[in-house]
Formats: C-alpha cells, sequence, structure tokens
C-alpha cells in the first residue's frame, strides 16, 4: 500500500508571533485575576488605559515609518507591553502615568531600534524603570491589599482618583511590603518588630504571595507548553533563592527569609514573563542559564543594598546588554566539529 507525504524538508511548523503572544497573555491571567482580588479593579483600568496608548501609539509609529497596519497590530506584542507595564504600575497610577509609560515603552523601547525583534531591551520594562525613576514617590503609592484594608474603593473612586479629579487620600495609599522593608531596616528598626506590622502577613507581605502565586501558576502552564524554557526562571528563582538563604541564615536580624523574595513583588512575574522575552533574553541553553543566574543575583542585590526596594525590572535590562555577548561565547559546538 502507498502513502502520499509531501516533500521535504519535513519541519513541524513553529509557533506564529501572534499565537505566542496570545499565549502568553491567556497565562497572565491568574496573576492579573489575583492582583485585582487584593488591590482591586483599579489594575483593570490601568490595563485598559495602557492597552489605548499602546495601540494608538504603535498605529502611528507604523504609519510613520511606511508599515502596514493592521499585521502588526493585529500580533498582539503591543498589547503584551501594555499588560506588563499596567500590573507592575500601582493601581490608583494617575492616568498620565501609565499613558506616558506606554509612549515610552513603545515609542523608545521598540520602534527607535526597528520594531519587533530588533529591540534589545525589554519594553515594557523600560517604560516602567523610566517612571520608578522619575517619580518615584507616586510609583510606591498602592492600596492596602484586601485584608489589610478595610474595605476596597468602588469604581466610581478609582476613576475619580485615577483621573485626579480627586486625588486620593494619603492614607488610602501605602508602600509595597518591599519598599516598606527597605525603609525600616535603614532606619534602623528591628527586623521582627517589622514583620508583626499587619503588611507583613503571610509568606511575603499580604495579598502579594497570592499575586505571585497567580503568576506561578500561568508560568508553569507555559513550561509546560513548551512556550518558554525552562533555564531562565530555573535559574533565576534558584538563584535568589540561595543567595536569600546563605544571607537569611547568616544574618536573620536583617534580612527576610528566602519565600519572603521568592513571594514577594515581581519575582514570579519577573521569572516567567519579563526575564523570558525571546527578543532579548539569551537564545543559548547555557547562555540561559547564565542569564536568569545573574537577573536573580542581581534582583537580590538591589533589594538587600540598592536604592531601589524590588530591582527586577533593573536586573533585567542590564542582562539584557549582555545577552548578545553571552550567546556569542555560548554558541554549542556543532556536530562533528572539534571545540577549540
Amino acid at each position: 500500500m502507498r502513502f502520499s507525504t509531501a516533500p521535504a524538508p519535513h519541519i513541524q511548523p513553529q509557533a506564529s508571533v501572534r499565537g505566542l503572544m496570545l499565549g502568553v497573555l491567556a497565562a497572565l491571567v491568574p496573576g492579573v485575576a489575583a492582583q485585582v482580588w487584593q488591590f482591586g479593579a483599579g489594575v483593570l483600568i490601568q490595563c485598559l488605559l495602557a492597552l489605548i496608548a499602546a495601540l494608538a501609539c504603535e498605529a502611528s509609529m507604523l504609519w510613520g515609518r511606511g508599515r502596514p497596519l493592521v499585521p502588526s497590530l493585529l500580533d498582539g506584542s503591543a498589547a503584551l507591553t501594555a499588560v506588563l507595564l499596567a500590573v507592575s504600575l500601582p493601581p490608583v497610577a494617575p492616568w498620565w502615568i501609565t499613558v506616558f509609560g506606554a509612549l515610552f515603552a513603545i515609542t523608545v523601547g521598540k520602534h527607535l531600534y526597528g520594531g519587533l525583534g530588533y529591540n534589545p531591551f525589554n519594553p515594557a520594562m523600560l517604560g516602567y524603570a523610566v517612571l520608578l525613576i522619575s517619580f518615584p514617590r507616586t510609583m510606591t503609592a498602592w492600596l492596602p491589599p484586601t485584608g489589610v484594608a478595610a474595605a476596597q474603593p468602588g469604581w466610581a473612586e478609582l476613576l475619580d482618583w485615577i483621573f485626579r479629579l480627586t486625588p486620593p487620600i494619603d492614607g488610602m495609599t501605602m508602600a509595597t511590603p518591599l519598599d516598606t522593608l527597605k525603609t525600616q531596616l535603614g532606619m534602623g528598626v528591628a527586623l521582627d518588630q517589622i514583620r508583626s506590622s499587619p503588611l507583613f502577613g503571610g509568606l511575603a507581605g499580604a495579598g502579594w504571595q497570592w499575586v505571585n502565586l497567580g503568576y506561578l501558576l500561568g508560568g508553569s502552564w507555559l513550561l509546560w507548553r513548551g512556550a518558554i524554557a525552562w533555564q531562565i526562571p530555573a535559574a533565576f528563582l534558584g538563584t535568589l533563592f540561595l543567595a536569600a538563604l546563605i544571607f537569611f541564615l547568616a544574618e536573620p536580624a536583617s534580612f527576610p527569609t528566602p519565600l519572603f523574595h521568592l513571594f514577594g513583588g515581581a519575582t514570579m512575574l519577573g521569572a516567567f514573563f519579563i526575564a523570558t522575552d525571546p527578543v532579548t533574553a539569551s537564545t543559548t541553553p547555557r547562555g540561559r542559564l547564565i542569564y536568569g543566574s545573574l537577573i536573580g543575583l542581581l534582583v537580590f542585590v538591589i533589594r538587600s543594598w540598592g536604592g531601589y526596594p524590588d530591582g527586577v525590572a533593573f536586573a533585567v535590562l542590564l542582562m539584557n546588554l549582555a545577552a548578545p555577548t553571552l550567546d556569542h561565547f555560548t554558541r554549542p559546538r556543532p556536530f562533528g566539529r572539534q571545540r577549540r
């Protein structure tokens, strides 16, 4: 019996850019849902603002460069950049913060270098870093999570605050556990006293462990689908855990537990959704391990001794610079060729 076969080469088709971006957006849903649960609907408002600004900016840049609009607008890359930026911002950040961050991410982080596939830096983290450096006080004003706050504000109050018709009351916003920890330790407050605050309930501060568990769930789904390589998140989280464990065992009065680092701040978002960006990350197996390890180490160093409470964005951007060099020196040896 004869079987008809297609002509060679028999190569399994690769996933499209649109399919990859939509898959990552779908994987973000558990983490975003946990963030909405803990910090209110302001998270969704920030996502909508960032999406509108990013897509409008993408369309204008494509038109100015003479590129077709529809394929690039529908590939999901601008939408993913917008969502990653929005979930990194405080839920009651003023609208112009979100819009400016999205415009900077798309214009400078993406199109200035030639568009998707040519950008050396993660656009969302570039936009976030510029906002954090430029407006540090605004970028640390988070709503208290569920369980700490008496009640979450409603839609009308959130819209009123975000569009700055009435600025939010100072007592309604607070710093994140990472920011509070760094500030209090810098003032000489004992770690045991800091832990007694309601804000530090749970593994990594009230509410934050659930947000990180949501992103861990979505990231695990991406690993299961083969959408991202395991080396970067494994090396990132393993190095961060090991560094935190060493210093915690050496001086538990000054350093929080490793689990506080793993489930606090943007750790899981960074490990599975930001550091694994296929354009700006290392692409060789050994390079990915080194890349992820150095990001994890930099995150711990910045959190412990740097001027910013989290450090994920800066660690990723610094290693984006090193990714081409890592790829150059960790290229696999071609089959049949001797090592030099």
